[in-house]
C-alpha cells in the first residue's frame, strides 16, 4: 500500500528529483519512496516531541507563577 502523501511529495520535486535521488542513494535507501517515508516519519516524531516540550514548558511556567503567588504578598522578600 502506497501513501498518497509520499507520492505527492515525489511528484512535486520537479528539478530537485535528481538531487533527492542521489541523497537517498547516499544514505542507503533502496528507493526514493523509502527515503521519503523515513523523512516523513522523522518529521512526525519531531513535531510530536516539540508538542511535548511545549506542554512541559507551559506546566513549568504555570507552577512557577503559582509558587510566586504563594510566597507572599510583599515584593521585598
Amino acid at each position: 500500500m502506497q501513501n498518497e502523501l509520499i507520492l505527492n511529495r515525489i511528484e512535486n520535486l520537479r528539478g530537485r528529483r535528481p538531487y533527492e535521488e542521489n541523497k537517498a542513494a547516499r544514505l542507503g535507501f533502496a528507493s526514493l519512496y523509502e527515503y521519503f517515508a523515513d523523512k516523513i516519519s522523522k518529521e512526525a516524531k519531531a513535531l510530536e516531541a516539540d508538542q511535548v516540550d511545549k506542554t512541559k514548558l507551559k506546566k513549568a511556567i504555570k507552577t512557577k507563577a503559582e509558587e510566586k503567588k504563594r510566597s507572599g504578598s510583599c515584593s521585598c522578600c
